[in-house]
């Protein structure tokens, strides 16, 4: 199964999220019957990784949204748990700093693109300030309408310097972020990742969807095409997202680089 086209956003299509099922499991019936190939993947992407580093031509930037215990984080544990941590970066981006808030709103998210060579995880994104900046009016309407034009140059800019991008919104039902973020408040261990905050946010819940459709619709490039990833169940996320990387990075079609000296003349003694 080609899971890239299964979920990937026809750049020009009008995104309706209520038209996407966040419980769809692409005829998987359980975690067991896709656990092998999620361990294959991961071990695939460990070995790609390392053909992209010693490749040295391109990068691989992975965008990663959600709202509020959408899973981004186990995402990025359970996808990436092969990986070399010397090439691959994780940035979360967070309410930004004053140095941040000085500059245009893809300054911060310009320097954390990764170097040709490795791979990127952005936990959440630019795409903050077409979303969460929209939904509380933080800025004007003008100010933020025009942001859409803004990313897709910036990201055809990357592309065009051979940076590959993966949008992937993770799609979970309202409800599945109400047993989630109960269960945070139930579990010890998962405290720490609550806050009022969160509860308070999903009073904006449509307002959001929204947001999201909009970017969803307007920044689905083909340089940089957007996946919607159904994320009620954890496995199945994990599974389309590590396919659909290991799938991407297999097109590459990348080789490892000749010898840079003359090895016949390299002793070992």
């Amino acid at each position: 199964m080609n899971f890239g086209k299964r979920f990937r956003v026809e750049p020009g299509h009008k995104v309706k999220l209520s038209q996407f099922d966040p419980d769809d499991t692409a005829g998987f019936k359980n975690k067991s019957e896709a656990k092998n190939l999620l361990e294959k993947n991961v071990s695939r992407l460990s070995d790609l990784q390392y053909l992209l580093y010693a490749e040295n031509k391109r990068a691989l930037l992975i965008v990663l949204q959600a709202m509020d215990a959408g899973g981004k984080d186990g995402t990025i544990r359970h996808v990436m748990s092969g990986v070399n941590p010397q090439g691959c970066s994780v940035t979360s981006f967070k309410v930004p700093s004053a140095e941040e808030a000085s500059h245009d709103f893809l300054w911060r998210i310009h320097k954390a693109v990764p170097a040709r060579g490795y791979i990127g995880i952005f936990n959440r994104s630019h795409y903050e300030d077409v979303l969460i900046v929209r939904v509380h009016g933080l800025v004007l309407k003008s100010v933020w309408e025009q942001r859409y034009g803004q990313i897709n140059a910036f990201e055809r800019i990357l592309a065009d310097d051979n940076v590959t991008i993966l949008k992937f919104f993770l799609n979970i039902s309202k409800d599945e972020q109400k047993a989630r973020l109960k269960s945070r408040l139930k579990d010890a261990d998962k405290n720490w990742k609550i806050s009022p905050a969160d509860i308070d946010e999903r009073k904006y819940w449509d307002d959001y969807m929204k947001a999201y459709e909009d970017a969803l619709t307007r920044c689905c490039t083909d340089w940089a095409p957007w996946y919607i990833i159904p994320a009620n169940g954890k496995w199945f996320r994990n599974l389309a997202v590590s396919q659909i990387i290991v799938e991407t990075l297999e097109r590459f079609d990348m080789k490892f680089p000749p010898p840079a000296h003359d090895l016949s003349k390299i002793v070992v003694k």
